[in-house]
């Protein structure tokens, strides 16, 4: 059935005596467009829209657009590995932002970055199949393919934004709803104009008919209330304007990689968490800034947020808490896996490169250090030349970032526990590795449930 339809059968379902063939019938022969209009958009029983599920898949969008597609919790999907496929030979996404000298500085930096992702490959792959001879028990074709991904593992570091990928989601229509609206009040054309693309989609029968299908509009009353959510955008813009006024510049001192903090006072927590993603604190620093002010000048902050929320805006997430508060620093290739963690609230900052880049050690072991470090630097000096936003679609995965995750218990184990494993990308398990070790010094007892693979465990063979 039509997504809206189904949601139609169902939510009469709920409210009548009669099977659910009852209801498919009579849905077949009343108007569902009529039903949703008043009972979901007009009288807000968004419930109803959780009842209709729709498959949507993104193609050739960038990595960072796939980024933001993917940024919703209540989400189902998968994007394109970079573990299982070659990127040099899909070429890269232009950002419609610039002009047309700006595009050929970024155009001449992207060339040199897959350029050199080739030859890191190449040099890794050679370097691996010196290092691990193929077990007599295993098919050469297996063997090659987990050495291609492990290569492909080092190699990606030299992928950036502007890669293209595919995403495939299947959502509800008030997840799909949400997702449109924040799309469409992206800080970028590319995210802005897959927002409208996936409403007018919505209008339309569905792309791929299963036999016996009807070609019907998918959701054709979600396509006409899916205005941009501006509450968002102009919530960052006014906590930005308050952060410049208000916060200390970070002090430079060193934090740690992976720090674990426990809530304080539910006011200190929301304000931080308001202000972490325009900033460039650890979030202990800030939250300690935060903590010193009166609470009236904490409720500033909030007051800030939520000064352009209107009747149709939720709360914004950094108004959610959890026990566990994990500040990280991490490149954006190990972001990008386990940003895929639902279960639990996550914040980054500005992509503005300050952090600098990681090197994985299989670089210098394959003797590719030197074009490695020569790419990177001309990607960081790309971007310092460009404007953003569109000099984010050049940072490359390597590059560093800090992020915020706040999750329960379970969250912290299960992470814990399943990026650790041998078969995990080597930058996430050395995360997920650090934040078991964080709970073993701050919470011990609950610390020593958590079974973690430390990353010196390893077995290359395995995928």
């Amino acid at each position: 059935m039509p997504p809206e339809k189904s949601a139609y059968a169902l939510a009469r379902y709920s409210r009548s005596g009669d099977s659910i063939a009852q209801s498919i019938e009579w849905v077949r022969t009343h108007d569902s467009q009529k039903f949703l209009e008043s009972f979901y958009f007009q009288y807000g029983h968004a419930s109803i829209a959780d009842l209709g599920h729709l498959a949507v898949c993104f193609e050739g969008v960038s990595e960072l657009a796939a980024t933001e597609i993917e940024d919703e919790q209540l989400w189902d999907g998968q994007a394109k590995s970079t573990r299982y496929q070659d990127f040099s030979k899909v070429g890269f996404i232009t950002p419609p932002e610039f002009d047309a000298a700006q595009a050929a500085l970024y155009e001449a930096a992207g060339k040199r970055m897959i350029e050199a992702y080739q030859k890191v490959h190449a040099a890794v792959f050679e370097h691996l199949t010196a290092q691990l001879p193929r077990p007599a028990e295993m098919k050469p074709d297996a063997y090659q393919r987990n050495l291609a991904a492990r290569a492909f593992d080092v190699a990606r570091y030299l992928l950036f934004f502007g890669v293209p990928t595919n995403a495939g989601q299947v959502v509800s229509i008030r997840t799909l709803e949400k997702q449109i609206r924040r799309l469409k009040a992206s800080e970028y054309e590319e995210v802005r104009s897959l927002g409208d693309e996936t409403a007018g989609a919505c209008a339309q029968p569905a792309a791929c008919q299963w036999e016996g299908s009807t070609a019907e509009a998918m959701a054709p009353t979600l396509a006409r209330h899916v205005e941009a959510e501006e509450h968002r955008a102009r919530a960052r813009a006014d906590l930005e304007r308050f952060a410049q006024e208000n916060l200390p510049p970070p002090s430079g001192g060193k934090a740690p990689r992976v720090d674990l903090l426990l809530p304080r006072d539910n006011i200190t927590e929301i304000a931080a968490t308001l202000l972490y993603p325009v900033s460039a604190s650890p979030y202990r620093e800030l939250r300690e800034v935060v903590g010193g002010w009166p609470v009236s000048r904490r409720m500033e902050v909030i007051g800030v947020a939520l000064g352009s929320r209107t009747r149709r805006d939720e709360l914004l997430r950094e108004f959610r808490s959890a026990p566990y508060v994990f500040d990280i620093v991490m490149d954006i290739g190990a972001y990008r896996d386990l940003h895929r963690h639902r279960r639990c609230q996550q914040f980054r900052q500005p992509y503005a490169g300050r952090l600098g880049y990681d090197t994985p050690a299989a670089v210098d072991a394959a003797a590719a250090g030197a074009v490695y470090h020569e790419a990177m630097r001309a990607a960081f000096e790309a971007m310092s030349r460009l404007p953003a936003p569109g000099a984010h679609y050049l940072l490359p995965f390597g590059a560093l970032s800090r992020f915020l995750f706040k999750m329960d218990f379970a969250e912290v184990e299960y992470i814990s526990r399943l990026r650790s494993g041998v078969k995990g990308h080597f930058s996430y398990r050395q995360v997920a590795w650090e934040m078991k070790q964080r709970m073993d010094e701050v919470e011990p007892e609950l610390g020593r449930l958590i079974e973690a693979t430390p990353p010196w465990v390893e077995d290359p063979l395995k995928r």
